[in-house]
């Protein structure tokens, strides 16, 4: 049979049905609206995991102190881990220490309950010697960041908990030449685990703790060679985080925590070395200043000092001479820092030299030392006050010994005389510092203390650390010094504690204020 003919009309096609060899038209793809979500939401992770390491690592940044920095570590630790108490311990593999620890929510009590846990039985304890225990093993997922077998690094998969880390990243053994230390100890039940420690169980058990998540802090290799080999993955301390309940963090977590920790290391690695210096520089401020009063007839002595973060040339004296005199002195060297600390050690010295040859003449005194200041440090200059205190004379009449100062001071402070009847500064000339001028002269000035008064030596620190005008800085000290209780005025210590706490309330070991402190009591005795 043939297909009928179907007539031709303007308009119309005529209906024709398909070829037999053509195919199904193929559906349409659908788009990619998932794999889109899914990206989307990676990136959003990724992003906020970049957000949360810079907002730790921006208040790590900020810290500027050793035991600050060291807090700092165990609260974003316990942050990222989601743990609620901490403990560091920094033993720096040099042995030049500071060896220390610090506690998050945990007191000094607590530490030492765990000091009483034997060593090779802590987290702390096997990561700083390396020893791999049977409960809590090493080297757990996401403990280490390093290269793939591809080249690729694994820090998009720490960051992005979409992306798989690649295979045994998780758990890298340690660096070729290293001490073969864990990466990581988990001890998620402690109360389940057969074959901890017996003590550890007990201390565990008073302190309210259930699991524990420890790490080591590493530093870097040093450069190639002998030394790189043997200091190789050695740490620098440990940390621990402490859970109420039996617990373990997440993959994430760990993940975010050893990106953290690097950076975290380095910075406390960098204010160890700080903290060194500062500590050398104490040492030899402390080494070049009297290591304690000396005993004098009629006189009763009393210091405190202070030293400003960067270190300064502040100084105080107090030297016996022939006769039952005594000598004071208190000066301070413009600058910072060792060269300052070392020029200040320097004219000291050279002044106690001067005050044994011609100590009753403190204009001399001052002279020679002005000449000396400008030979041998021309680009110094210096302020000093130097007092000479005759012998107490005793009256034939059998009442108090008499006393006579002598002073001269070039550029400094007046020194203020307290008593019962008076307090007021003593009219010492005005006078340049020490080296400012081609020839510095000065008229001294005689006083003449009652028995019972205090004469109040001091440094520009003390007023400038009050962060205000020097005037009324002077205001304040005065009035202070006129409102001493009578019990405090008869004790040289507890004046000068009281002084010092009228007008520096956060105390002398404020790091806030770059100034030295200097306070010298002389108390006159009857």
């Amino acid at each position: 049979m043939t297909t009928p003919h179907v007539p031709k009309v303007a308009g119309i096609e005529p209906t024709l049905p398909a070829p037999a060899h053509t195919a199904a038209p193929a559906a349409p793809e659908p788009r990619p609206f998932a794999q889109l979500a899914a990206a989307h939401e990676r990136l959003a992770a990724r992003l906020s995991d970049l957000t949360a390491l810079h907002d730790l690592t921006g208040r790590l940044a900020r810290t500027d102190t050793l035991e600050a920095a060291l807090h700092e570590v165990l609260r974003a630790g316990a942050a990222l881990v989601g743990a609620r108490r901490g403990l560091v311990t920094l033993e720096p593999p040099d042995g030049l220490g500071p060896e220390t620890t610090v506690g998050l929510g945990i007191g000094p009590a607590d530490i030492g309950h765990l000091e009483t846990v034997p060593r090779r039985a802590t987290p702390l304890g096997r990561l700083l010697d390396g020893v791999r225990g049977a409960s809590g093993g090493g080297g757990g997922a996401g403990a280490s960041a390093g290269a793939g077998a591809d080249g690729s690094t694994d820090t998009d998969a720490a960051i992005d908990p979409g992306v798989a880390p690649e295979p045994g990243i998780a758990a890298q053994p340690p660096p070729s030449g290293s001490t073969g230390a864990p990466t990581e100890l988990a001890q998620p039940d402690l109360a389940g685990d057969p074959g901890l420690d017996p003590r550890l169980r007990e201390v565990a058990a008073r302190l309210g703790y259930a699991a524990s998540y420890a790490v080591p802090l590493i530093t870097d290799p040093p450069a190639e060679g002998r030394e790189r080999t043997e200091r190789a993955g050695r740490p620098l301390g440990a940390a621990v985080w402490l859970y109420d309940e039996p617990a373990e963090p997440s993959e994430r977590g760990r993940r975010l925590l050893a990106l953290y920790r690097a950076y975290a290391t380095r910075h406390v690695a960098r204010l160890i070395e700080l903290h060194r210096r500062r500590h050398a520089e104490q040492t030899l401020r402390t080494e070049l200043l009297p290591a304690r009063l000396p005993r004098a007839p009629g006189v009763r002595l009393a210091v405190r000092h202070a030293a400003g973060p960067y270190g300064g040339g502040d100084w105080y004296d107090a030297l016996p001479l022939p006769d039952g005199a005594l000598s004071l002195s208190v000066g301070s060297v413009t600058g910072s820092g060792p060269s300052a600390v070392a020029a200040m050690g320097r004219l000291r010295a050279s002044l106690r030299a001067y005050a044994v040859m011609e100590g009753e003449d403190p204009v001399a005194v001052l002279s020679d030392l002005e000449l000396l200041l400008r030979l041998t440090e021309p680009a110094r200059s210096a302020t000093a006050l130097f007092a000479f205190a005759e012998p107490p004379v005793a009256d034939p009449l059998g009442g108090p010994p008499a006393h006579k100062i002598v002073l001269a001071g070039a550029g400094h402070c007046p020194p203020l005389i307290i008593g019962e009847h008076r307090t007021e500064f003593v009219e010492t000339s005005l006078s340049a510092p020490l080296g400012m001028l081609a020839c510095w002269e000065a008229p001294s000035v005689e006083l003449e203390p009652l028995p019972g008064e205090t004469l109040l030596l001091y440094s520009d620190g003390l007023l400038y650390r009050t962060g205000e005008p020097v005037d009324r800085a002077f205001s304040r000290l005065h009035a202070a010094a006129a409102g001493l209780p009578k019990s405090v005025r008869q004790d040289p210590e507890a004046l000068v504690d009281h002084l010092v706490r009228a007008l520096l309330p956060q105390g002398l070991a404020d790091e806030s204020s770059p100034e030295d402190v200097v306070v010298l009591a002389v108390r006159f005795e009857g």
